[in-house]
């Protein structure tokens, strides 16, 4: 009896075990569904954070080339506005020295008609001709300094750009449209005009234009001969 006890006793020891065995099979069980599940779901968040860090690369990089393309047009820009306030501060200088300088050539004019036509004889005449001659020369050197350049024109083809033509005659020295004469000098500043030069031109030789002249009338009279003769017959 006491022997059917003690079996009855491990009996219910070895259902108590297989028990606790069934329990923690479910539990286990019952653990791995959720491990699982926040796998799926830690990936679904991973693939969703990386796939909105793409999409926020994108748009700032986007951002950066128009920000870049922003910076590049000002920076552009500027320097077009500084080299141009720069441009239209030199051509105001230029202006300013022009407008001076050019009030100063008739006085370089009046030296040089001096220069031309006085021819002082005696000790006292002569000695004063050397003092404004050093005068002048000093005005000149002056202009020099200041990049006042003078023309040379005689000999030069006629260019309305540089030259202002006061008289025309013929040459048999020089041909048409070429400067016989300088009437007055005219002179560069910086490589632009300061004052165009006022100059005599060639009309050419003059006894070659009365040839051509005669010979023009010539072909004239007998085209006009011709074309009365045509009319009459």
């Amino acid at each position: 009896m006491i022997e059917n006890q003690s079996d009855n006793i491990e009996n219910k020891d070895v259902e108590v075990s297989d028990q606790d065995n069934t329990l923690l099979d479910q539990i286990n069980e019952d653990n791995e569904l959720p491990v699982k599940e926040k796998d799926d779901i830690n990936a679904e968040d991973l693939k969703n954070t990386i796939s909105n860090n793409d999409a926020r690369l994108e748009q700032l990089e986007k951002e950066h080339e128009t920000l870049k393309s922003q910076y590049v047009r000002i920076a552009a820009d500027f320097e077009n506005f500084r080299k141009r306030q720069s441009r239209d501060q030199d051509d105001l200088k230029i202006q300013l020295v022009s407008k001076a300088l050019t009030s100063i050539l008739p006085i370089v004019d009046n030296f040089e008609r001096a220069r031309q036509q006085l021819k002082p004889e005696s000790e006292e005449a002569q000695a004063l001709h050397r003092s404004y001659q050093g005068l002048y020369k000093q005005l000149v050197e002056v202009l020099k300094q200041q990049g006042v350049a003078s023309m040379k024109v005689v000999g030069q083809q006629f260019d309305p750009t540089l030259h202002e033509a006061v008289l025309k005659e013929p040459s048999e020295e020089f041909n048409e449209d070429f400067i016989i004469e300088e009437l007055q000098r005219g002179y560069h500043l910086e490589g632009k005009v300061l004052r165009h030069a006022l100059v005599k031109v060639s009309m050419g030789p003059g006894k070659q234009n009365s040839q051509e002249e005669v010979e023009k009338d010539k072909v004239e009279e007998i085209i006009n001969s011709e074309d009365i003769t045509s009319e009459d017959n």
